[in-house]
């Protein structure tokens, strides 16, 4: 079953080309609502319970096919900041680049979540 999403397509869509137009200078509104759009397009992508993808703190989404995590910390995470997740999910910002520079924070054998970006 698809996830249930909160963003609207076309708001979600307006809110990432108002990011990629005024970068760090995004209005708090505008950021929050790409990262929340960005966050389900990758649950929609990739479904599943098996990596959390946090983004404090205006989301996280669990995805990727595999075991199902149920309490406590997850095995496999992904945490990073808001500018960092839209440049990585817009592929301004290479997987790999953002990971090797520190400022991705992946733990767990199932987090590398290179081959699904960019998204949007």
């Amino acid at each position: 079953m698809p996830p249930r999403r909160r963003v609207p397509v076309p708001a979600g869509r307006d809110a990432v080309g108002v990011w990629r137009s005024e970068g760090t200078a995004t209005a708090r509104t505008d950021l929050a609502t790409a990262v929340r759009y960005t966050l389900e397009e990758l649950a929609s992508v990739a479904p599943g319970r098996s990596v959390e993808v946090r983004v404090p703190p205006f989301g996280a989404v669990q995805c990727v096919e595999g075991t199902t995590h149920t309490r406590g910390t997850p095995p496999n995470v992904v945490e990073t900041d808001a500018q960092t997740w839209l440049e990585v999910a817009t592929g301004a910002l290479a997987w790999g680049q953002a990971w090797e520079s520190g400022r991705l924070r992946v733990s767990g054998h199932r987090a590398d979540l290179g081959p699904l970006m960019p998204l949007a």
